[in-house]
């Protein structure tokens, strides 16, 4: 069965940086674009960034522009996020997902989603 799992959130005061994991196993890895979502409360969901790993496309959300950055590591089937210089706007669940397509295309619906791990940024 696909599976992905979000890990690494935690308390990180402002100005701090986190590193976010996402564990995939089920699927064919490099046929997918992973990408990472958040919802704070309140809120809808936004995508906070993807990459495709059939052509290594990327987009990233414009208020994380700069601070985030993500990668893969496909011998692991793994992804990761990179906050730096995080916000307390940044307090969010996070959640990876993964889908057959290209990050060139946000819209539409995501094939496989894992639970989110809770980062909270403090002042």
């Amino acid at each position: 069965e696909v599976q992905l799992q979000a890990y690494g959130g935690g308390l990180v005061q402002a100005g701090g940086s986190l590193r976010l994991s996402c564990a995939t196993s089920g699927f064919f890895f490099a046929n997918y674009a992973i990408g990472w979502f958040r919802q704070a409360p309140g809120k809808e969901r936004e995508v906070v960034s993807c990459i495709a790993n059939t052509d290594g496309s990327t987009y990233f959300l414009d208020s994380v522009k700069g601070r985030f950055t993500m990668s893969v590591d496909k011998a692991k089937n793994s992804a990761y996020l990179h906050m730096n210089n995080l916000k307390p706007e940044d307090t969010a669940v996070y959640s990876c997902a993964a889908d057959y397509r290209l990050c060139t295309v946000q819209g539409g619906p995501w094939s496989y989603w894992g639970q989110g791990t809770q980062v909270t940024v403090s002042s």
